[in-house]
């Protein structure tokens, strides 16, 4: 009799597998991130700002006698009035530079020309050679596509928030219709909860830290003079929000604007050694301790998500690499297959556990219980 054919063993996926699975799911992810960049950065900016708005509107609520429903209107309509009043204070301190630019060009020809002697050139270029070497109008073009990117970017962010702030009555029925089950929607409802704590955590931390070194960069400037001090604060301030390298950054222009303003060189010094040594302390003392004890994020994984971020969407990705590692930490955490990427990421092994902002500001509400508890079913 012919013997029935045997079956063989069901394979199992080992962790090599899943650690590749894992690795392709991520490389596939970037490069769909990065070709559809134009269309996810409004949409990403705008969830942000949503989130910043949604939190506003609950410290109001908290510290206010608002009505419930008048919260969130509030924290719109002055949300709108900051960022308007943004917008007109960087628009005319930055036409009084562009102003004043032209008077610093002597000045710059001299510091060329010391550089150049310094280097062994015999005869240093002016600096209308090096505009006309540098091809002003296919730099005007470069900018006036930024520009037109630049606007397109902040419509469409505009449009897709007042959307998703239109919506944000209905999500708790989508969550009611995407779980079904108690146990499940409680768990994405609280993954949502601390991914929420965690943005709002990310912008206590980097408000708290860019307001440290922008006063104490103010401080110095005014002490030695310099011209548009408030306009180089706020663009450090602004610039303090990118995680690791953005004080860096935003430090470095008023030094060298100082060599241009004045005919000597101790003050350029001075600016440089204050606002490089406030930065330091800043951004290896102080910008770790806040960030381990409220985001339990791993400076190392900081620093790669900026990496990452900034080469798939520029520097859009560059301001949003932390809130969007937070994310991905407590995504991940959430499924077993990809628990230890999470831990990897996290700052004690817990990526579940967002630690208190030790009474700081207040946390985040917790995720809303069902109206009423299920009752066990008779036999």
């Amino acid at each position: 009799m012919p013997t029935a054919p045997t079956r063989k063993p069901a394979l199992k996926t080992d962790t090599v597998t899943s650690t590749a699975l894992v690795f392709l799911a991520v490389v596939a992810g970037g490069a769909a991130l990065y070709w559809l960049a134009a269309i996810l950065t409004p949409l990403a900016l705008a969830a942000f700002l949503a989130v910043m708005i949604d939190g506003f509107a609950r410290v109001l609520r908290q510290r206010l006698p608002l009505p419930p429903r008048a919260a969130l209107p509030l924290a719109v309509t002055l949300s709108l009035v900051l960022f308007g009043g943004t917008a007109v204070f960087i628009a005319d301190n930055a036409a009084a530079f562009a102003s004043q630019v032209s008077s610093y060009l002597p000045r710059l020809n001299q510091v060329l020309a010391q550089v150049a002697g310094l280097v062994g050139v015999d005869v240093p270029p002016t600096v209308n050679q090096l505009l006309h070497m540098l091809d002003p109008a296919r730099s005007f073009g470069m900018v006036a596509g930024w520009l037109q990117s630049f606007t397109s970017t902040a419509a469409f962010t505009l449009v897709y928030l007042g959307f998703i702030l239109a919506a944000r009555g209905g999500w708790k029925r989508k969550m009611m219709g995407l779980f079904p089950e108690r146990g499940r929607r409680h768990e994405a409802m609280d993954a949502f909860a601390r991914i929420r704590d965690g943005v709002e955590r990310y912008l206590w931390v980097q408000t708290v830290t860019g307001l440290m070194i922008a006063a104490a960069s103010y401080a110095v400037m005014l002490a030695v003079g310099l011209d548009n001090a408030a306009f180089w604060t706020f663009l450090i301030f602004i610039a303090s929000y990118i995680p690791v390298i953005g004080g860096v950054i935003g430090v470095a222009a008023p030094p060298l604007f100082a060599v241009l303003q004045f005919g000597t060189y101790w003050q350029a010094i001075t600016l440089l050694v204050v606002l490089y040594g406030v930065t330091t302390v800043v951004g290896n003392i102080i910008y770790p301790r806040m960030q381990g004890r409220s985001l339990n994020m791993d400076p190392v994984a900081v620093l790669l998500a900026l990496a990452f971020w900034s080469a798939i969407w520029g520097v859009t990705g560059a301001f949003l690499s932390t809130p969007l590692a937070v994310m991905m930490m407590v995504i991940l955490a959430q499924f077993e297959g990809t628990r230890w990427i999470a831990v990897l990421l996290s700052a004690d092994g817990e990526p579940n556990q967002l630690k208190s902002r030790a009474g700081l500001i207040p946390p985040g509400d917790a995720p809303p219980a069902d109206e009423a508890p299920e009752k066990p079913s008779k036999p």
